[in-house]
């Protein structure tokens, strides 16, 4: 093969370079696990190259603030923006692994009640469990159904006074046991 020939295959490649790089960026673009807007994207790319451009000046990563003040954009759009172009990752992905035994993603996901709530509730149906038939109706419909008094007497065929005293008791039975 001659030089010219050469110069030719590499001209031709280089103006169709551009194209398969565009073509190559839609199809990743349009194949992403989760589809996001344009704007979003261009906001992502706005705040990382202020964010890389900080580094370099500072020697350091920036805040949030910093990089809002330095773009001129709202802190929660910067926060769903770089959210936005981060790859989802598996809950089941190890974040340490030791000896064979690996920490997941999923074992460090909290559930947001704590013990003492458990035994609160625990303890709170026990309570429920001690009433009588009546006395849980009327606590269900005083304060589940939010009915009053008088609607609830109604409902059960006794007067408002003796619901009141029920529901009375009721309830200091529950604080007793708690």
């Amino acid at each position: 093969m001659e030089i010219h020939e050469l110069l030719i295959i590499l001209f031709r490649l280089s103006n169709a370079m551009p194209m398969i790089l565009g073509e190559i960026k839609r199809y990743m673009r349009d194949f992403r696990p989760i589809r996001v807007s344009r704007s979003l994207r261009d906001l992502a790319y706005k705040v990382m190259q202020a964010k890389e451009n900080f580094i370099v000046e500072n020697q350091r990563e920036p805040s949030i603030d910093e990089i809002a003040e330095i773009t001129g954009e709202k802190r929660a759009d910067i926060v769903t923006a770089l959210e936005s172009v981060t790859d989802p990752v598996s809950i089941y992905e190890p974040v340490y692994t030791e000896g064979g035994d690996s920490l997941y993603i999923a074992d460090q996901i909290c559930d947001g009640t704590d013990d003492r709530s458990w035994l609160e509730e625990l303890t709170m149906k026990e309570a429920l469990r001690s009433l009588k038939p009546r006395e849980k109706n009327i606590l269900f419909l005083r304060y589940f159904k939010g009915h009053t008094q008088m609607e609830v007497a109604k409902e059960i065929g006794i007067s408002q006074a003796q619901v009141s005293r029920l529901e009375k008791n009721a309830l200091d039975k529950i604080k007793s046991q708690l």
